[in-house]
């Protein structure tokens, strides 16, 4: 039984991922770091982040997508360490292709959405079962939730409607795991990121810098993955224990509503 708390973290060799990673890394818990390959250059940069901040660096190979490999890798994890203390469901992609609502195909609508979504709910799932095994085997067990979702989740972008439609059904899919765990002593919140500046983001950059600029983020500047990293490390502390079920959203004021 590893005897420090442990953090899963998908979607981790780069951007938000690797960010919550090292910060949780930072917080004093050991990282199984879950991506699509264990081999690449993310993963290889994440490594050394991690062990040089006193934490173990455990990569995990996974398509999240692939839910029925989700009980392998929760098994090898568990059979690692004995334990899963933090799960930040955080791997998910944009359309290949910025379509027109009224031009989405079915094949990049069902690829966003086993990704985005459907991956992520079942991944929770499988893991919260653990956890609530766990609670009656670990003395001082404080389990914990993230989903990272999106202010896509709450705002509409007609070019990358299958993107939105996963990201609200993420939002939901929190609020219910935040319902339904409540009674086992499991926190579940949701962490929404707003313009955030990520590989996903590079492609439009000059669109959003112009948007920025004309006052779109009342903050008047890029979001980071290190300011996501932060929120999680914030809830990793134990500072919203009697917040089950929130929203955090880190936007820079997007969410102000204004005329």
């Amino acid at each position: 039984m590893n005897y420090k708390p442990v953090a899963v973290i998908t979607g981790a060799s780069r951007g938000i991922g690797r960010s919550v990673a090292i910060a949780l890394a930072a917080e004093g818990y050991d990282i199984a770091a879950i991506a699509r390959s264990v081999d690449s250059e993310g993963m290889e940069i994440l490594g050394p982040e991690i062990e040089k901040r006193g934490a173990q660096f455990f990569p995990v190979g996974l398509d999240i997508s692939c839910t029925g490999c989700h009980k392998e890798v929760v098994s090898n994890i568990l059979e690692r360490y004995g334990r899963i203390d933090f799960l930040v469901n955080n791997a998910g992609v944009a359309p290949l292709q910025r379509n027109d609502v009224l031009e989405m195909t079915e094949e990049s609508y069902e690829r966003v959405m086993n990704i985005n979504l459907k991956g992520p709910v079942f991944f929770a799932q499988k893991v919260a079962r653990e956890m609530i095994w766990l609670k009656q085997q670990i003395s001082d067990y404080r389990p914990v939730i993230i989903f990272i979702t999106s202010v896509s989740s709450v705002l509409s972008s007609t070019n990358r409607g299958e993107y939105c439609v996963s990201k609200a059904g993420l939002s939901m899919a929190s609020t219910v795991f935040a319902d339904r765990l409540s009674r086992e002593g499991i926190l579940v919140y949701e962490v929404r990121p707003g313009i955030i500046d990520t590989d996903m983001t590079v492609k439009i950059r000059d669109k959003y810098d112009k948007l920025i600029s004309e006052g779109l983020v009342p903050q008047k500047r890029w979001g980071f993955p290190l300011d996501i990293g932060k929120a999680v490390a914030s809830i990793a502390r134990g500072d919203w224990s009697f917040s089950t079920g929130m929203i955090f959203e880190i936007s820079g004021g997007l969410n102000i509503h204004k005329i």
